[in-house]
């Protein structure tokens, strides 16, 4: 199930909020309240992958055991090897369901063997679910959160559906107190509610639309390249302008998509009580790479640096063994994002870069005036996405030869020029929504508008947000199915 989906706006959400409301607190408690949210995700993900359900089930019993055997043993001789077992045994899911084709395809390449794949289809969030385990389990073990003995509070905290799928990576420290006494009230709920809308506005309108074109796109590069039979409807263009389209669409579409996501997710929290980190901070506006992903999916950028770069000594080190803890972790960072050479050379990339900002051109980015640092960042991350989209190194080279003028179309085609014509209303309306200024201008207009009164400003905002939400509907009604890119991570 999909947040942006009729059955999730129309039935389950509304369903789950009334029940949430009307659940008694004797005594203040929340057990019925976070049980019903267990409850509810558990059916979440039951309705997309009945089967997988169970794959989340026992890595969150397994965590939750785990938990209790690192805190029994902790700073004794067993500790250690319990808490290494943990960590391995936790990983080995993810590792056999995302990457076991991966290694088994090596493996051929490697002995010449024709080992059989096992085609496994990769089970929905467990990338992000197993690192919030994970996340706990070396927590508890360097004794920076307490235990949790209670499975039902471990469980909703790995389950929650507002943030199951696709992150924000909640750490439990974050969520700790909140799961026995958060506060919830009608403010809470309104900014939820608002924040929610506005990221499914993001997601359905502007992601979906500029998908559109990235698609479009895709296909005529590729059918270009191929020199295959085309079919109807598709010229084949393989020009400058449209590899281009594919790479600026593509920028802003997954920034819409992920960022309206975590916007969706961090609504539904505030609506229920909790309070999830923000995920992203305008870094489309960044003037370097290294600012980039301070501002990038900020959760997963942070437990990487907390979890494996600073345990491998950070910057501290020598300069070459800074160089290995970078390669490392964006090597890492990469596998993790998918099972193939393109996301590792993608990683290693970005490593690549962060050293030489580092290194040999930190100070000059630093005296540049700012759009042309700017355009430095942009085109260095429109670049690893060549890398990063591609489903294969030979879809990569395609999209790179086009874009240096080597396609069969030259610099630009009939169809190329016609999408950048369909297209460009909303890649602009993206290119301006990806900055602060919309933000900083709805500030302004509250700031300007309170002699109109609080009551009028909430009963505009309440139907600006009903109309949005009635356009969105009709664009679901019409439109057909697009998930979240990072679901596939």
């Amino acid at each position: 199930m999909l947040f942006s989906s009729i059955t999730f706006l129309y039935w389950f959400l509304p369903l789950v909020v009334v029940l949430y409301f009307i659940i008694p607190r004797p005594g203040g408690s929340l057990l019925w309240r976070n049980l019903l949210l267990f409850i509810a995700s558990i059916v979440f993900y039951a309705l997309v992958e009945p089967l997988f359900v169970l794959v989340m089930l026992s890595q969150t019993i397994l965590g939750w055991f785990f938990c209790l055997l690192i805190d029994r043993w902790r700073g004794k001789p067993a500790g250690r090897p319990i808490f290494i077992v943990s960590l391995v045994v936790v990983l080995s899911a993810l590792l056999f369901f995302k990457y076991s084709d991966f290694f088994i395809q090596n493996l051929n390449l490697l002995l010449h063997s024709q080992f059989a794949l096992l085609a496994l289809a990769l089970p929905l969030g467990i990338s992000f679910y197993t690192f919030q385990i994970l996340s706990y389990l070396i927590d508890l073990y360097n004794g920076k959160v307490s235990l949790q003995k209670n499975l039902l509070l471990f469980a909703t905290y790995v389950t929650l559906f507002a943030q199951l799928i696709a992150g924000p990576i909640v750490r439990y420290s974050v969520v700790e107190e909140q799961l026995t006494s958060r506060a919830h009230s009608l403010d809470g709920f309104v900014r939820g509610f608002r924040r929610f809308t506005i990221g499914l506005g993001k997601k359905v309108l502007i992601a979906n639309t500029l998908g559109q074109l990235v698609e479009l796109a895709r296909s005529e590069i590729h059918l270009g390249a191929s020199g295959a039979g085309l079919p109807v409807g598709h010229l084949g263009e393989q020009s400058v302008l449209f590899a281009l389209l594919f790479l600026v669409a593509f920028t802003l579409q997954i920034y819409f998509d992920f960022s309206g996501y975590s916007d969706m997710a961090i609504g539904l929290g505030l609506a229920f009580g909790f309070k999830f980190p923000e995920n992203f901070n305008y870094p489309l506006i960044s003037k370097n790479l290294t600012e980039f992903w301070r501002r990038w999916h900020m959760t997963m950028s942070y437990w990487f640096r907390d979890y494996v770069y600073i345990p491998l000594g950070g910057s501290r080190v020598s300069p070459p063994r800074h160089f290995i803890n970078i390669f490392v972790v964006w090597m890492v960072t990469g596998f993790w994002h998918g099972a193939g050479w393109n996301f590792i050379l993608w990683g290693l990339y970005m490593a690549v870069f962060l050293l030489v900002e580092k290194y040999l051109v930190g100070r000059l980015l630093g005296r540049l005036p700012g759009f042309v640092s700017h355009i430095y960042l942009l085109v260095l991350l429109m670049l690893s996405w060549i890398l990063f989209e591609s489903a294969n190194l030979t879809e990569a080279q395609e999209l790179l030869f086009a874009l240096v003028g080597q396609g069969s179309a030259g610099l630009a085609g009939t169809a190329s020029i016609y999408y950048l014509q369909s297209y460009l209303l909303v890649m602009v309306i993206a290119a301006i929504g990806c900055t602060p200024l919309p933000a900083r201008a709805v500030v302004w207009i509250v700031d300007k508008s309170r002699r109109v009164g609080q009551c009028l400003m909430a009963v505009l905002e309440s139907a600006y947000l009903g109309c949005l939400l009635i356009v969105v509907t009709a664009f679901l009604v019409d439109g057909s199915f697009n998930p979240f890119i990072y679901f596939r991570f």
